[in-house]
């Protein structure tokens, strides 16, 4: 059995971090979301993994590289545009051949990991399986109808009108059937090969399509409040551990994980938390539910319940909370003297100020 991984989108709901990095790589807890979904199809034992990538495809390679850090075989597959998860299944066919798969979205995250489903649809082998989930807002994923007896019956892409509340979860598994299929179907008013479209030709051919409905976690991590959700869930099961250098002024409490050459002085920091390789806190505090990244200072500061990346500053601001704060940046306080905002801001970005 192989892996198909799609890495390719844009990450427009994240803008403007992924103006400049990848949304599947935007860490949760530390850690790339997309490393989790590698992680956990190697843990079901698959090893041969296909990753679908587009115009963000040299920073994917370089943070995967060959996969063998994960103890897997990577094949990378170009898709020229973002023209659906039919069109990634289509342009795969070489690499898939007739093997069955598991096709992973790669900014999806599910707790758990999918031993469990990979080993079900080895036993049984129906034509697909789908992975689905109760959501409050059907009409923004995949939606199965399902019928009495809980067999699919018909999926809709971003219904106006859902006819049930259960969304597609981004793991599905296929036997090679599903070419034919993606071989069979027209483009969406979106312009895409729907995945929906496949699988409901494949009910439609009277094949054999099973779902399983999960309760445990899962998000799609598309947007700044459920990556904030998903680093909050996962910082849930930090061990506290502390390689880096903390000074006795400071004050830890909880479970927060300091990493090797990390230095904390004079702070107070209340778990669960991470503290970045290299990263300075001095005179700070660093409430629950915050990753900081690598090489970051934090200092004469408040934040809470927050993700900063790589290289990032947080000086003299009083208090900083539900934030995704990305590379490089720098925040300090305003000068006291102004009476106007002074911003720089990219495309697609929000700001929320206090007048």
């Amino acid at each position: 059995m192989k892996a198909l991984v799609l890495s390719g989108g844009a990450g427009t709901r994240l803008r403007p971090i992924t103006h400049t990095s990848a949304k599947q790589l935007v860490p949760v807890a530390n850690k790339p979301v997309l490393f989790y979904g590698l992680e956990a199809i190697a843990e079901a034992g698959i090893t041969e993994v296909g990753i679908v990538v587009g115009d963000t495809a040299d920073e994917i390679r370089e943070a995967v590289g060959d996969g063998s850090r994960f103890g897997i075989e990577v094949t990378y597959i170009p898709q020229e545009a973002p023209l659906g998860l039919a069109h990634a299944v289509l342009i795969s066919q070489n690499f898939l051949g007739d093997d069955d798969f598991v096709m992973y979205l790669g900014d999806n995250f599910i707790v758990g990991g999918i031993t469990g489903l990979v080993e079900e649809f080895r036993a049984e082998r129906p034509e697909a399986q789908i992975l689905l989930t109760k959501v409050p807002n059907p009409t923004s994923f995949g939606v199965a109808e399902l019928d009495g007896e809980g067999r699919v019956v018909g999926l809709e892409e971003k219904p106006k009108q859902p006819k049930s509340d259960l969304a597609l979860v981004g793991v599905y598994l296929f036997t090679p059937a599903i070419h034919e299929a993606v071989r069979s179907i027209e483009p969406s008013w979106r312009g895409e090969l729907e995945i929906t479209h496949a699988i409901q030709w494949l009910i439609d051919e009277k094949r054999d399509v099973r779902s399983t409905t999960i309760s445990g976690y899962w998000k799609d991590t598309g947007n700044v409040t459920d990556m904030l959700e998903v680093n909050r869930s996962v910082l849930e099961t930090v061990e506290p551990v502390n390689e880096g250098t903390v000074d006795e002024t400071s004050e830890i409490i909880g479970r927060v994980r300091v990493e090797a050459g990390a230095r904390v002085t004079g702070s107070r920091i209340v778990g669960p938390a991470i503290i970045g390789a290299g990263t300075v806190v001095n005179d700070a505090y660093i409430g629950p539910f915050t990753s900081v990244s690598e090489d970051c200072r934090i200092e004469d500061s408040e934040i809470e319940y927050s993700i900063v990346l790589r290289g990032s500053s947080v000086t003299g601001v009083r208090r900083v909370e539900a934030s995704l704060i990305g590379r490089d940046v720098e925040v300090t306080p305003a000068p006291r003297n102004l009476k106007a905002h002074r911003l720089v801001l990219g495309d697609h970005s929000k700001v929320q100020i206090s007048s």
